[in-house]
Order: C-alpha cells, then structure tokens, then sequence
C-alpha cells in the first residue's frame, strides 16, 4: 500500500473527496506494512519509527505546510452555526474572529522541522486530521441520536458510554452551566480544526441554542462565557475524542493487513 491509497482510506471513511487543508502527505511511500500512529509527531517519533522499523508515520495534528494553512478549515465553523440557526452575519464575526486568531497563533511556526527531519531519515511521513476528527463528529452525532437526555450529566453521562471516554485520565466536564441544567437544544461543535473558543459559543447561547459540546477551551474563554452567564458548555477531553477517529481509522488500515503502532492514542 502507498501513501495516497492511505489517505483515500481517510477521505473515504470521513465521506470527503478531496484532502483538506489541514492535512496532506509530505514524504511518499510505497509498500508500506508497518505504521507508526502519533497525535503528535516530532523528530524523536520519527527516530523512533525507524527503531521500530516502520514503513511510515502518521500524525494527526497537523504539521508541514498544514500547519499554516490549518486557519482555512477553521471557517467550518461558520457552516455548523447557519446549521443551528445562528444569523448568517453573526455567524460569519464570529468565524472571523476565530480563523484570524489561530491564523496568527500559527503563522510564526517552524512549520518545516519535522517534514525536513523525514525527509533526511527517508521515512515516508503525513497527517490527516480534519477526515478524522469528522471520523470522530459522526460517532458523537450517532451517540447523542441514539437515546434522549434532559438534562446536561444525562448528556455527560450518555457520551461517557464510549470506551475512549472510560478510558480516559481526562474526564467530560461542564465548564460553563451545571449538570442540573435543562439540556436544551444541543449544538455538537466538533470537526472544524480547533474548538470554537469564545465567540462561537457566545454566538450559539445568544441564538437559541442551550447546550455547546467543545472537545476542549482555553481557560480565559471558558471565564468570559461564565460572565457572561448563559447557557452549557461540555468539554469532552482532547485525546479521548481525537482517539475515537483515530480508533476507527485505524481498524480500517488493520483490516487491510496494514500493522499499526499507535503511540498515544487510547484504544480499547
């Protein structure tokens, strides 16, 4: 198997056609029998795949020329909140606001290192992250259908069922609201890159949505939205969700014939 058969397995699973712009493959292989699987990958993964004599490595989050452009899908954003009935110009501040944000955060990365490191080790390397991550919407989305729930710890403890989140040092938590609370309408935000931090939960509770589910938030968001005392906002735990893509994708490269070493990923 080579390197582009590999990310059409992704695209496939995730229903994408073409590779987002978060992801991509940097060094090409053929042949490939063994994989490495890191969340996050430097130069000691790589050294270490060639100790452990893989034929390839792939992280999740992104790296290479995805780092930089990884902004552009965070625009998904906007198309998620016009789902959920968020004013089409709201939608697109708060988009705005947070594609500005991780475009800066990200513009001064070494966004070369690792990809350089792969290619003087040659050992093919590449990363998929959005087709994963969407992996991973469609199972929460399936969960969240599967039973009703009243209240937000009904919701927590629904989620709680899948076995990356038992699995898990980081529990599901409310970081905004309470566990009594009515659960509402609930927006699941997840698959846009990054969380949509501040003004996309603002835009959801002020447009009639209860409930947000984040994968995770930086700490000063979480205060504003608490001053701001509306609506609830469930953190499900980074690696717990980015794991359950990862998981799925993973039994697919197995089922294959493919042998797979995943290195931080919580698998059942």
């Amino acid at each position: 198997m080579n390197t582009e058969e590999i990310m059409q397995i992704a695209l496939a699973r995730a229903g994408m056609e073409e590779i987002p712009p978060d992801s991509g493959i940097f060094v090409t292989g053929e042949g490939i029998e063994k994989v490495l699987f890191a969340i996050d990958v430097g130069t000691p993964e790589l050294a270490l795949a060639r100790e452990l004599g893989c034929d390839l490595v792939i992280a999740h989050h992104p790296i290479g020329e995805a780092l930089i452009s990884f902004s552009k899908v965070v625009h998904r954003h906007f198309d998620f909140m016009i789902e959920h009935g968020v004013p089409r110009g709201t939608a697109e501040d708060a988009a705005r606001q947070l594609v500005e944000r991780v475009e800066i955060r990200n513009h001064p990365a070494n966004y070369m290192h690792t990809v350089r490191a792969a290619q003087l080790l040659e050992i093919p390397l590449m990363n998929i992250h959005q087709p994963l991550d969407e992996i991973t919407r469609q199972v929460l989305r399936d969960k969240l259908r599967s039973s009703k729930t009243r209240t937000v710890g009904d919701v927590v403890k629904l989620l709680e069922e899948l076995p990356e989140f038992k699995m898990a040092a980081t529990k599901i938590s409310v970081r905004v609201g309470s566990e009594e609370n009515e659960a509402g309408r609930v927006a699941l935000v997840f698959g846009a890159g990054t969380n949509g931090g501040y003004p996309v939960a603002k835009a959801y509770f002020d447009n009639g949505i209860d409930t947000v589910i984040y994968l995770h938030i930086d700490y000063e968001d979480v205060r504003r939205l608490r001053e701001d005392g509306k609506g609830n906002l469930i953190v499900l735990g980074h690696m717990a969700g980015d794991s359950i893509g990862i998981n799925v994708f993973n039994k697919e490269l197995r089922s294959k014939g493919l042998e797979v070493v995943a290195l931080d990923v919580l698998e059942p």
